[in-house]
């Protein structure tokens, strides 16, 4: 005992502690601090300053301006790419689209040069930006522009706010110059935000089903896989998938989630993506046996999954055999499942029977021929479930969970921003189509941790935490918020929801 002792006294520096106390006791002051209290004061001030952004959040204000503008085909339209912004000819004279834009750097955000008195326009690389849908779309939202900027002189604190439509523009305030990658491409899609998605739809039950026959060889099995990953890019955390393949036997992508569903989070979808890129073809499909272990899965999911939407994607090159009976048996007549269909490669051969899936199971059927038509018909799904949420006219406001934003950052220091995006859907309110549940978009800004750190108690004595001891901050649902230490949690109201900080 006495050998322990002293070695604990020697690597414990239990000696040399109590020598600093003692050296600083007169001027040390012991006070009792109700930690419960604390933290429900924080909370109490996390939900004023978190209010008061939900404030800026004036849906009606863009759902007006589609009311009251009239669709135009032939509409001719200048606005400012934030692409093209800037950018000369030969002839020294602006681009279309890209006219003077004035830009300075503001030490709010993070050092960029911006313009605070105007928003701009980005568009991806995939979707041509004169297509009529977004010129009536950008010219709609421009009534957007003077929100923006009352919002900011309102309140200073706010840093971007922005307006991503479902044609797949991007209105950003303070207005940017958009950097390509290094090929010249924008891929960034608004539409692939997790503040979009989870702002336009309700959590999902996911089961993707992929045919990995022998037809499927070469470019088409090449599509599938990027139709498949696509998908799983519009899932969040508050979904749950299982990826599952089929030839003349059915076998899961991961076998160790045999029979079940997964919550989506960012390591499950990355791990599906995995075992995804090594799915080889052969044999001959036979999409009823996928098709009942489908069903299988989300009825076992009853209870355990979101509790909400339930979905199959069905990625094949045709189906052949009578799958009737399998409707009739696991989702007919009430059809609780959607199903969406996506027919691969250029045979139409069978598409009648790809399309009679989701027609009679209330899904959404799309033609996919080459890689590039990929993003725009997977998004499509997500109309098809945001219907009954639009047509409720359902405003629920959504908090993503802690993330570090890599996109409108130049530099690595920058994007090591930690942050929360507030984000609402904005819906047509046209008579004409508002039993058809047409979603527009979803408005939204972001808040940094550090505004939420700054509300702490004793902020000014713990400056020096570390980021993860900030992330303990969570947030909930319903704009409810925790704070955790350790496994223990004190919650201020609301369904308490664990998030882990991811890079987005």
């Amino acid at each position: 005992s006495e050998q322990i002792n002293a070695i604990a006294s020697k690597y414990s520096g239990a000696v040399l502690l109590q020598k600093k106390l003692k050296d600083v006791e007169p001027i040390i002051r012991i006070e009792d601090v109700d930690g419960a209290r604390l933290v429900l004061e924080f909370a109490d001030e996390i939900e004023r300053m978190l209010g008061s952004k939900m404030k800026s959040m004036k849906v009606n204000t863009a759902e007006d301006a589609d009311l009251y503008h009239e669709y135009n085909a032939s509409l001719q339209f200048d606005y400012f790419n934030a692409l093209l912004v800037n950018t000369m000819d030969e002839e020294g004279n602006f681009i279309e689209l890209g006219g003077e834009f004035p830009l300075e750097e503001n030490e709010h955000f993070n050092r960029l040069s911006v313009n605070t008195l105007m928003s701009d326009i980005q568009v991806p690389t995939n979707v041509y930006n004169k297509d009529p849908d977004i010129l009536n779309g950008v010219y709609m939202s421009e009534a957007l522009n003077d929100i923006f900027i009352s919002n900011f002189q309102k309140d200073p604190t706010l840093t971007w706010q922005y307006f991503g439509s479902s044609t797949g523009f991007f209105r950003l305030y303070p207005g940017i110059k958009w950097t390509p990658d290094s090929n010249g491409v924008v891929s960034f899609d608004c539409r692939n935000r997790n503040w979009y998605i989870q702002a336009a739809t309700s959590p999902k039950d996911i089961v993707i089903v992929v045919d990995v026959s022998g037809s499927m060889k070469g470019l088409k099995m090449t599509i599938a896989k990027h139709t498949i990953n696509t998908i799983l890019d519009t899932l969040g955390e508050n979904d749950f998938v299982n990826v599952i393949a089929y030839t003349d036997y059915v076998r899961y992508v991961e076998p160790c989630f045999k029979g079940k569903l997964v919550q989506a989070d960012l390591d499950n979808r990355e791990h599906f993506k995995l075992f995804v890129e090594e799915l080889h073809v052969k044999g001959e499909a036979k999409v009823k046996k996928a098709m009942k272990e489908s069903f299988r899965i989300l009825a076992r999911a009853n209870g355990q999954g979101s509790l909400c939407n339930q979905a199959i994607m069905l990625i094949t090159d045709g189906a052949m055999e009578d799958f009737q009976s399998v409707f009739e048996e696991f989702n007919w007549p009430d059809k609780k499942v959607r199903v969406f269909t996506y027919l691969i490669g250029r045979d139409m051969t069978f598409s009648e029977n790809v399309k009679w899936i989701a027609c009679n199971n209330k899904g959404y059927y799309t033609h996919i021929s080459t890689l590039a038509d990929v993003q725009e018909n997977v998004m499509e799904y997500l109309h098809v479930l945001s219907r009954p949420m639009v047509i409720n006219h359902d405003h629920d406001i959504i908090w993503t969970e802690a993330y570090m934003d890599s996109v409108l950052f130049k530099s690595k220091a920058h994007s090591l921003l930690l942050m929360t995006s507030v984000a609402m859907p904005v819906f047509s309110k046209k008579k004409e189509t508002l039993s058809h549940g047409i979603l527009l978009g979803v408005v939204g800004t972001d808040i940094p941790l550090l505004e939420v750190m700054k509300l702490a108690p004793r902020y000014k004595e713990k400056k020096n935490w570390t980021v993860a001891q900030w992330s303990k901050v969570l947030f909930s649902d319903e704009s409810k918020f925790c704070i955790s230490f350790g496994n223990q949690c004190l919650e201020s109201g609301g369904r308490l929801e664990r998030h882990r900080i991811q890079a987005a």
